[in-house]
């Protein structure tokens, strides 16, 4: 992919998530929408749900929920990638606590004016909210002890650099607990393209194996990924857990 492709994909996928902060309407899948049990806050429990602004749970877009497996402590520092709305950041927030912080970034304005605007209403002192690309992250190196995101990666059009750049903020020993869409090794990338557009958070997926070695060559050991349910034919919502080695 060229320097040209890129910004036109990174373009399509800034356009379409700024409409969606603005009419707080989901946008994954080859439909849009919030598909219950797919995408969308649908995959949040009620308990999640009702801790949050109503605007930040109907802007959630996402294939999961991160803040469910990655095991967040009092304390911890946590960085949500991709993080729109801000729901993930809010229930975040909580779980770490008053002596915790949570950075969300994002690259959308509209989201992240959106998030800000969650964040005051809930009454979180503990978030931050940056602007910029999750390709490179906005902050010093070892500095968080927690990555998540959900549905952001297959987003991405440099996948490399993300998980670098995930290794790098992360203090030794910290970890990554993260939801995406990713495709059953049998799919091409010919095949992904066909079942959805790149800004749909389908296109643009890797592959189960594609994932692992992404992760791994970016310096992570303990990969794991595990599918949790169906997006579309051949690709799937996923866990993925990962350690920065200590």
């Amino acid at each position: 992919m060229n320097a040209a492709d890129r910004a036109l994909l990174r373009e399509q996928v800034r356009t379409r998530y700024a409409a969606a902060a603005r009419q707080s309407a989901g946008c994954c899948g080859p439909a849009g929408g919030d598909a219950p049990g797919v995408f969308g806050p649908s995959l949040y429990d009620d308990a999640s749900q009702t801790a949050v602004p109503d605007a930040a749970r109907l802007a959630s877009l996402g294939c999961g929920n991160p803040t469910a497996v990655a095991a967040l402590h009092p304390g911890e520092t946590v960085l949500d990638l991709g993080s729109g709305g801000g729901i993930d950041v809010l229930l975040s927030a909580r779980r770490v606590g008053p002596t915790g912080k949570v950075y969300g970034l994002d690259m959308t304005a509209e989201m992240l004016e959106l998030a800000r605007r969650n964040a005051a209403e809930a009454g979180a002192d503990n978030v931050e909210f940056l602007a910029g690309h999750i390709e490179a992250i906005p902050l010093p190196d070892a500095r968080v002890d927690v990555v998540i995101s959900n549905c952001v990666i297959n987003l991405s059009v440099d996948k490399p650099a993300v998980m670098r750049e995930m290794h790098r903020v992360l203090v030794p020993g910290g970890r990554i607990g993260i939801t995406d869409v990713v495709a059953e090794d049998r799919l091409t990338p010919a095949d992904r393209a066909a079942r959805g557009g790149y800004a749909e958070c389908i296109g643009g997926a890797l592959s189960e194996t594609e994932y692992r070695a992404g992760l791994v060559a970016a310096g992570f050991t303990d990969v794991a990924v595990t599918f949790t349910h169906a997006v579309a034919d051949g690709l799937h919502s996923a866990i993925i857990q990962a350690t920065k080695p200590a």
